[in-house]
C-alpha cells in the first residue's frame, strides 16, 4: 500500500468515527416541556383571573360600564389613588437612590441594621404598617401632636395616602438599584477623576447612566405596588367620598353591596391604566438600555 492510500485510509477512519464528546447536560428539562409548564403556570395564576375580570365587565352594556367607571366618586378616587402613587414613587426614586448610595458606597455603625430595615416593609404585614403610621401621624400621636399645632393634618388626609405609599415603596427602589451600584466599574469613576471632571459630572456622565435602567425597574415596581395598595393606606386615609377614598376601597365597597358588575368595571379601568403606563415605563427602560449598549 502506497503512502497515498495509507493516508486517504487513515482520514476514512476519522471521518467515520462518531463524536464522542460528552453532551453538555442540561439542568432543566427541554425547551418544550420548561415552556408549556411556564405558560400553563402563568395561565393559572394572572391570565385565567384577569380573563374573568374581563369577562364579566363585557357582560355589561357600553352605557352602564361607562357610567360605573365615570362616576364623580370614582373619578375622585383615580385621582387621588394614581396621583398619590405617583408622588410615591417620584419621592422614592430620589430617597431610594440616596439610601442605596449611602448602604453601598460607605461604611457606618448600624449599616447592617440599617441593611435590614430597608426589607421591613416586604415582611410587615400592610395593615401592621397603617395601623403604626395612623398612631405616629394622628392628632394625639407621637410625631402628630407637633404637627398638628402647625396646621399640618398628615393622617386622614391625602397626605397619610403618600406617606404609606412612601412606606410600602421604599425597598423596590432601594433594592433593585443596590446590586448595580455594587458592580458599578469604579475604576471609570477614577478616570474620570483624573481626566478633571467634578464630582457631580463623573456621577452624571459615567454612574447615573449605569443606574438609570435600574432606576425606572425600581420606579415602575413602587408604582405598581401603590397603585393597587390596600391594607396600610385605609387605616390612614380615612376614607372620606371625593376626598380621601382610594379606587380599592369602592371596587370594595361596591364588592359589599353585591354590585360585582359595578366593582369588574371599575378593576378593569384600573387595570388597564395600570397597564398602560407599566408598559410606557418598560418601553422607555428597554430604549435606555439600547442607548447605552449603541
Amino acid at each position: 500500500m502506497s503512502a497515498l492510500d495509507t493516508a486517504v485510509s487513515t482520514a476514512e477512519g476519522f471521518a467515520v468515527q462518531p463524536d464522542r464528546r460528552p453532551r453538555a447536560r442540561r439542568v432543566l428539562p427541554g425547551f418544550g416541556l420548561t415552556l408549556g409548564f411556564s405558560v400553563t403556570y402563568l395561565s393559572l395564576i394572572v391570565l385565567i383571573p384577569l380573563s374573568a375580570l374581563v369577562f364579566t365587565s363585557l357582560s355589561m352594556d357600553w352605557n352602564a360600564f361607562w357610567q360605573a367607571v365615570t362616576s364623580p366618586r370614582v373619578v375622585a378616587s383615580y385621582r387621588l389613588t394614581f396621583g398619590a402613587a405617583l408622588l410615591a414613587a417620584s419621592f422614592n426614586l430620589v430617597m431610594g437612590l440616596l439610601l442605596a448610595w449611602v448602604l453601598v458606597r460607605y461604611s457606618f455603625p448600624g449599616k447592617r441594621l440599617v441593611d435590614a430595615l430597608v426589607d421591613l416593609p416586604f415582611a410587615l404585614p400592610t395593615a401592621v404598617a397603617g395601623i403604626s403610621l395612623t398612631a405616629l401621624l394622628a392628632g394625639n400621636g407621637w410625631i402628630g401632636q407637633f404637627l398638628e399645632p402647625l396646621g399640618l393634618q398628615v393622617a386622614f388626609t391625602p397626605a397619610g395616602v403618600v406617606v404609606a405609599l412612601i412606606f410600602i415603596g421604599i425597598p423596590f427602589v432601594v433594592r433593585t438599584v443596590q446590586p448595580v451600584l455594587e458592580e458599578a466599574e469604579k475604576e471609570l469613576e477614577e478616570a474620570a477623576t483624573c481626566l478633571g471632571a467634578t464630582p457631580f459630572q463623573t456621577f452624571r456622565k459615567v454612574i447615573f447612566p449605569t443606574i438609570l435602567p435600574a432606576l425606572l425597574t425600581g420606579f415602575a415596581m413602587a408604582l405598581a405596588r401603590a397603585i393597587g395598595e390596600y391594607g396600610s393606606v385605609i387605616f390612614i386615609a380615612g376614607n372620606m367620598p371625593m376626598v380621601s377614598e382610594i379606587t380599592s376601597l369602592i371596587i370594595i365597597g361596591k364588592l359589599e353591596q353585591y354590585d360585582i358588575a359595578g366593582a369588574t368595571a371599575v378593576a378593569m379601568a384600573m387595570l388597564v391604566s395600570s397597564f398602560v403606563m407599566l408598559l410606557f415605563i418598560n418601553v422607555l427602560q428597554s430604549w435606555q438600555r439600547k442607548r447605552a449598549g449603541g
